[in-house]
């Protein structure tokens, strides 16, 4: 098992790069919350040996654990995981012990602790997917008839290599953490530099640093050209001064021999993160994966189409067919075919290949998967086609990278070629009317609470809630349907049409769904085409307060800031679908200031987030603001001894159902 691949942690590497210390750490726990995780080992592994309880081994056994799958070492990782929940440490051990060993393609072993997993939170049905995936896997590793051949490229070094991109006279850009690049910082989760672009020639694997002025003291990556090599589109990740870094798409023109300054993109949103972007053949779309919150969850993959005027207009995400809730990232191009990286369809581990391609001009044939030996238990992605490349049984060559435990280095570039399968034989045909059909299967699931009667406490999975009921609306059809207790329905989707689902059960507040199957095409090679769709019910706890997450105020102000708009939005959407509730909203101090003055600001700022829910549509009537400055703690601590932790966890503001 390889930690995730470096790219990938770019996003996080850019908005976390504040809390690393340049100082080496003396405590394994605070080695451990800085990422600092070659340090914390070392540590943890000596506070373990002194620790008296087996609650506090428990603890230091989980971060060894974690430290050690960071830094590319799975075996001792599976052995402290271990070591974590016989000591006592909870089902977050056992779930990674669970997806490590997937990932270390030990699928057999991983499919009975997630039987494990399942029957441990209370609910089988969470963890079927991956125990599904893990069978897949098992019968991939068996495919006799495979139509590539992968071997990792002579350039690797012991450092990471990702995200190739062809330029010209038989070369590649790609980007690496090795020792050349700029900057003398290091970044303590990989113990690496930060990422610039090399280009390699692969005639003889002379490696030198890529062209100014793309490589910075910032992290730089996954980089592309047009046919030309007169554009080139690449990410940078970082903020303004005081502000979080965010990876952002850059634009860089070839001009009068010499680069252009690279410049954002104009279509870029604020503290949203964009990755991997490729250009269309002809230029003229860019694909591209982002977090926008308007996506379909997680990273999506996003297109942007070139006006005649050269402006880029605003990306729009891809269908329901490869968008998933998960993660799909690193799209590249070749021809009409569209590859791509997912850990939300079915695959082998971490981020698997996918292959799909053009129908018409909106719709996509259903992704299929390369399977092994391009995937792997590991994170595979940046797959790209090397041109004129057909020689004798050779159909395809080119590159990709992968994290796989065999490789060189961390993430290591891996060359591919495509060959041609020999003849099977050829079984009697039999002619057949090919119906094609699409079906969207549904489960109307509730939360299962680390403490059954705590809506504040941690969830710690899902199920099936029986009885609940679903109103389907789209052009021309408006149904009901009832679950069982398996939470389970299931339509036949046309073409073309967006569906709307609200789901509803007695004691709980109602949800809605989406679906659409605009951009989803008819593949003969799989005429039936099955998708899937969660809802997730919110139990009624009747004069009870829940937390709002993320809601916070600047010292000593009320007003609502930008990043409590998303949690409150929410809120606001909740109490539309369910126009019979009224709520109180409250606020809380910590102890710090005096009574009067901390009952008058929470009274404000419990006030701001009324009048924010009335700006998006909510009666006054429904809503009801009370401040309890620090009279009600969460935390009951001696003021002059409260933690930061324990300050920040009694200033919160949440809401309670009173009708």
């Amino acid at each position: 098992m390889r930690k995730a691949s470096v790219f990938i942690l770019l996003s996080i590497i850019a908005i976390t790069t504040a809390c690393v210390s340049v100082q080496k750490m003396k405590d394994g726990n605070l080695a451990y919350e800085r990422k600092q995780y070659a340090i914390a080992i070392e540590l943890l592994n000596k506070e373990y040996k002194k620790a008296k309880t087996r609650l506090e081994r428990g603890k230091l056994a989980y971060r060894l654990a974690d430290s050690y799958s960071q830094t590319n070492q799975s075996d001792a990782a599976l052995e402290w995981y271990q070591k974590a929940y016989d000591n006592q440490y909870g089902i977050d051990a056992l779930k990674a012990y669970a997806y490590t060993l997937k990932k270390a393609e030990r699928y057999e072993e991983a499919m009975q602790a997630f039987k494990e997993l399942g029957l441990e939170i209370g609910s089988p049905y969470e963890f079927k997917k991956d125990i599904t995936a893990c069978e897949i896997a098992l019968g991939w590793q068996g495919i006799t008839r495979v139509e590539f051949r992968a071997e990792a490229a002579d350039f690797n070094s012991g450092y990471a290599e990702y995200s190739p991109a062809f330029w010209k006279n038989n070369q590649l850009v790609f980007t690496s953490d090795r020792l050349s690049s700029l900057g003398n910082d290091t970044y303590f989760w990989t113990g690496n530099k930060f990422s610039d672009l090399y280009l390699v020639n692969l005639n003889n694997n002379a490696v030198s640093s890529f062209d100014a002025p793309f490589n910075t003291v910032n992290n730089e990556g996954t980089i592309c050209f047009n046919k030309n090599f007169t554009e080139a589109y690449f990410v940078r990740c970082f903020g303004e001064k005081k502000e979080d870094n965010y990876c952002k798409i850059m634009y860089s023109a070839f001009e009068n021999g010499n680069w252009s300054v690279p410049q954002p993109m104009e279509f870029l949103k604020d503290q949203v993160n964009y990755s991997s972007p490729w250009l269309s053949n002809d230029g003229s779309q860019l694909y591209f994966s982002s977090n926008d919150p308007d996506g379909w969850g997680g990273y999506d993959i996003w297109v942007s189409q070139r006006d005649p005027g050269g402006w880029w207009e605003d990306p729009q995400p891809l269908g329901r067919n490869i968008n998933t809730t998960a993660n799909e990232k690193f799209p590249t191009m070749d021809g009409d075919t569209l590859y791509f990286s997912s850990d939300g369809h079915t695959g082998m581990g971490g981020l698997d290949i996918f292959r799909t391609y053009q129908l018409s001009q909106r719709n996509w044939a259903p992704p299929f998967n390369l399977k092994p030996p391009v995937n792997s238990g590991g994170d595979d992605f940046g797959f790209i086609v090397q041109s004129n490349q057909a020689e004798g049984d050779v159909l395809q060559r080119g590159f990709f990278t992968s994290t796989r435990f065999e490789g060189p280095g961390n993430d290591d570039i891996y060359r591919f070629e495509k060959v041609v399968l020999p003849p099977e034989p050829e079984p009697e045909v039999v002619p057949e009317v090919i119906v094609h059909s699409m079906k969207l299967e549904g489960y109307i699931l509730e939360k299962i609470f680390e403490q059954p009667n705590n809506p504040n406490s941690r969830v710690i999975g899902r199920k099936p809630l029986n009885g609940a009921v679903v109103q389907i609306q789209s052009a021309g059809l408006k149904e009901k349907v009832s679950v069982g207790e398996d939470g389970f329905f299931s339509i036949e989707l046309n073409k073309d049409a967006d569906y709307n689902f609200l789901a509803s059960a007695d004691g709980y507040l109602s949800n809605q769904g989406f679906f659409s199957t605009k951009g989803i095409g008819e593949d003969p090679n799989n005429p039936e085409q099955v998708f899937e769709l969660e809802m997730v019910l919110d139990k009624i706890f009747l004069g009870q307060e829940i937390v709002l997450e993320n809601i916070y105020y600047d010292y000593e102000k009320w007003d609502i800031r930008e990043d409590a708009k998303p949690t409150l939005n929410q809120l606001a959407d909740n109490l539309t679908l369910n126009p019979n509730i009224r709520i109180q909203l409250s606020s809380h101090t910590d102890c710090r200031g005096t009574t009067s003055y901390n009952e008058q600001l929470s009274q404000r700022r419990a006030v701001s987030a009324v009048e924010y829910l009335i700006t998006r549509g909510i009666s006054p009537e429904r809503l009801y603001a009370k401040g309890y400055g620090e009279s009600l703690p969460a935390v009951d601590c001696i003021c002059a001894r409260c933690t930061e932790e324990e300050h920040q966890t009694n200033r919160r503001t949440t809401f309670t159902i009173i009708e």
